[in-house]
């Protein structure tokens, strides 16, 4: 089975990957290769911060890896958060209840709440660099709903639905999602390598 690196430090996301990916991959994180330093996230666009994770980790580490880098674009607010949607709220950033609670602000009195979450995965494997993207259309709900998934999953509703990200298990999830749509063109990509 072939193994390769995703260049996280996020549970929530290892988890999320590791159960899309089932036996198919053995996927390692950052904490498994020793690798404890915070890999810059300073490029303009989610593109860019991906492929700066995945070099850092093959430049410093010599490990085939995949990084990615996932932005909720609203369209009424030009497409914010996106590429700052874990650092949206003043302060240290990753902290997603003052993320949400600004975000809901700035909705406010707006009837448009049209909203996508778009995820970028940048793989670097056999020495070429591919990039694969997964998207999910739907709407900012008006109050958070639901406990489960993480970052902005209690207000996003996904077109087609009436429960938020963070009202549907992790398989209902994972089979819509940004990151699911993302990892599976992976997937299709490392089988061919």
């Amino acid at each position: 089975m072939k193994q390769i690196v995703f260049a996280t430090n996020n549970k929530h996301k290892l988890q999320e990957i590791r159960e899309i990916v089932g036996d198919k991959l053995t996927i390692s994180s950052l904490l498994d290769i020793g690798c404890t330093e915070d890999i810059p996230e300073n490029e303009p666009t989610l593109e860019g911060n991906a492929l700066a994770k995945a070099r850092y980790v093959k430049e410093h580490y010599g490990y085939d890896c995949f990084a990615d880098d996932t932005g909720l674009e609203v369209e009424v607010l030009g497409g914010q958060p996106g590429v700052r949607s874990a650092r949206y709220a003043p302060g240290d950033g990753h902290d997603s209840e003052a993320n949400m609670k600004l975000l809901l602000e700035n909705m406010k009195g707006h009837e448009n709440r049209h909203a996508r979450f778009r995820t970028v995965i940048a793989l670097i494997a056999d020495g070429k660099e591919q990039l694969v993207e997964g998207i999910v259309n739907g709407t900012i709900t008006e109050e958070r709903s639901g406990s489960d998934g993480f970052g902005y999953d209690p207000i996003f509703c996904p077109d087609g639905f009436d429960v938020t990200f963070a009202q549907m298990t992790s398989d209902e999830k994972n089979s819509i999602s940004h990151r699911g749509r993302a990892t599976r063109s992976l997937l299709e990509i490392l089988k061919n390598l």
